[in-house]
């Protein structure tokens, strides 16, 4: 018995790895087609005496958790910020880009590059739900960009009413939410590129552990994961926090299972996130 469940959870790691990898070659192909056309259309505006610049926009993503069942990547947005680019704040090592539609239009977050110990202050943030408050300590010190993201997605008010769309119990032991959709494949507009990855190690993301969902290098945006039972992932996802409180209340949602049975999809209990408050240390 004990080596069949080893076994189904080998299973289970590999197919969510072999999910992981189409999702890379899907977004790698379609931002290719999106840099082609874009050259082709400045040659044809050039060529009618026209100069313009064009940026090919990356596209909405999904990860560690999933689009639907299959992918697990965030995409973000933040608000406006001043900046020498329409389309990113730059500044200290954190740039984010636009890229896709929007879910909810809260524009970039703001960024002050001459201030960059501004965003490296500990704070809390707490995800209220119905189903129980659950409390993370934010490594901003170690992921000053993805937290300072987390923050203003959160006083833009973006997560309230969203949903916690997908729950793995095989193999991979996470709930993703942070999509207003409630697809898998919504997001803030904007994305921004990762930090503070754990090493390449068995548990390396360990119950209590709040990270990012990607589809990719570079690619994240909203949705994040929270960990309920030490699990073991590509060291590809941001951690930028630990629940300090509430963890039971994702053990709880786990324990119900996932909608119509399997190991990956809709929980059976449903989860919506009702606001995140943030707070002090």
């Amino acid at each position: 018995m004990a080596g069949s469940a080893k076994r189904e959870r080998q299973l289970a790691r590999e197919h969510y790895e072999r999910q992981q990898a189409r999702r890379r070659d899907t977004a790698l192909r379609r931002r290719k087609s999106q840099q082609i056309a874009a050259v082709v259309v400045a040659v044809l505006l050039v060529a009618g005496g026209v100069v313009w610049l064009a940026v090919a926009g990356g596209d909405d993503d999904d990860t560690v958790a999933t689009k639907g069942k299959d992918s697990a990547s965030p995409k973000a947005s933040g608000s406006p910020s001043p900046s020498s680019s329409p389309s990113a704040t730059e500044g200290a090592g954190c740039t984010y880009t636009k890229a896709g539609e929007a879910s909810k239009d809260v524009g970039l977050p703001a960024y002050d590059a001459d201030k960059p110990e501004k965003y490296t202050k500990p704070f809390t943030a707490t995800i209220s739900t119905e189903q129980g408050p659950i409390t993370v300590e934010m490594a901003a010190a170690e992921a000053p960009c993805t937290t300072n993201s987390f923050r203003h997605l959160a006083e833009a008010k973006y997560f309230d009413g969203t949903s916690c769309h997908r729950l793995t119990t095989g193999g991979l032991s996470v709930l993703q939410c942070g999509d207003p959709t409630g697809t898998g494949s919504g997001g803030p507009g904007y994305q921004f590129g990762e930090e503070n990855l754990p090493a390449d190690a068995q548990n390396n993301y360990p119950a209590g552990t709040v990270a990012m969902a990607n589809a990719g290098p570079g690619t994240n945006g909203s949705q994040f994961f929270l960990v309920y039972e030490d699990s073991t992932l590509p060291p590809n996802y941001t951690v930028f926090g630990t629940i300090t409180e509430g963890l039971d209340v994702v053990t709880k949602v786990a324990e119900a299972g996932v909608e119509g049975g399997g190991e990956d999809g809709k929980p059976a209990t449903p989860v919506t996130i009702e606001r995140v408050t943030i707070g002090k240390a």
